[in-house]
């Protein structure tokens, strides 16, 4: 069979709603997007765990410290759903925190920013993984199976982290002029690194129109942006805050919030690994992988040691 007719079949079953699996015959480039899109993710979640965990044990309560417990062991959990997807397309998970640690992975952008203050834990949850839902409610419906299968209880769990990192600045929002002050603060910082959370602009983006074709991705990063736009301006009224761009307004005739221009020099700065956190972040990875090598060691010996007793009753 011609190249030509397997990538016919391959876009059929694509545009049929028909799940591409593992053994399935794919394009390179389709196995290639897939590798850097959930690797990438993986990485985002794992790395998203140290500006959190950052506030653990400074939590102002039991019940705090409870709860971001809980949400950084799932952001955990996540990054090991994901890296096991992106094992079935060939890339072994060594691999690919080989190349998170060496700095040539990248990771979401976002989580190269700071957490100052308690009321950061409110924003992360609410802007950061409220931005993240957007973009993987969708991947729900990825064209990739395994990608798509994983995405499910993601969601449902960074679901939840949105709910809490909101309710978590209605509280602060109540509280004292401090309280409020240092609820407002953490929006005004968060807001516009969420933003850019959805990446370039379409019109500079290199990837999307063939991942848009694929049904890897079903909307722009422009969409998607609009989307949480108009979501976040709303909910913000129940805080009682304000989000901190001047040119944020309805606009009647398009049924959208028209909102300022993004900073892309900054966006574009941190990509490359000149955040206020790049540096840091890859530092604190590094040292908890070779701290923790002898884990992996144990666990290593303990598979082998009982697939070597399970062949043995075979025999």
């Amino acid at each position: 069979m011609q190249i030509q007719d397997l990538e016919k079949i391959f876009q059929d079953k694509i545009d049929q709603e028909i799940k591409i699996e593992p053994k399935d015959w794919m394009p390179d480039a389709y196995r290639k997007t897939n590798v850097r899109q959930i690797s990438q993710h993986a990485h985002s979640e794992v790395v998203g765990m140290l500006p959190e965990g950052n506030w653990i044990s400074r939590a102002p309560s039991l019940k705090r410290k409870a709860i971001l417990i809980a949400k950084v062991q799932d952001e955990g959990g996540h990054g090991l759903y994901l890296y096991s997807a992106a094992e079935t397309l060939g890339t072994s998970r060594e691999q690919m925190i080989d190349d998170l640690l060496s700095g040539k992975a990248k990771y979401s952008s976002i989580f190269n920013y700071p957490t100052l203050t308690w009321a950061d834990m409110g924003a992360v949850g609410w802007l950061v993984d409220g931005a993240a839902i957007l973009n993987q409610v969708m991947l729900c419906r990825t064209s990739y199976g395994p990608y798509a299968r994983a995405m499910v209880r993601i969601c449902k769990e960074e679901s939840f982290h949105q709910r809490q990192g909101f309710e978590a600045l209605l509280v602060l929002s109540k509280g004292t002029a401090e309280q409020k002050a240092m609820c407002q603060d953490a929006i005004n910082r968060w807001w516009w690194p969420s933003l850019m959370m959805f990446g370039p602009k379409d019109s500079e983006s290199t990837n999307s129109d063939q991942s848009m074709k694929w049904k890897i991705k079903r909307k722009t990063n422009d969409e998607l942006r609009q989307n949480f736009v108009d979501m976040i301006a709303e909910q913000i009224k129940l805080l009682g805050m304000t989000l901190p761009d001047p040119d944020l307004k309805w606009n009647e005739q398009k049924q959208h919030y028209d909102f300022g221009e993004i900073n892309w020099t900054e966006f574009w700065n941190v990509v490359k690994g000149n955040g206020p956190c790049n540096k840091q972040r890859l530092v604190a990875r590094n040292k908890a992988h070779k701290e923790n090598e002898w884990v992996r060691e144990a666990a290593m010996a303990y598979a082998e040691k009982k697939a070597a007793r399970t062949q043995a009753k075979v025999a």
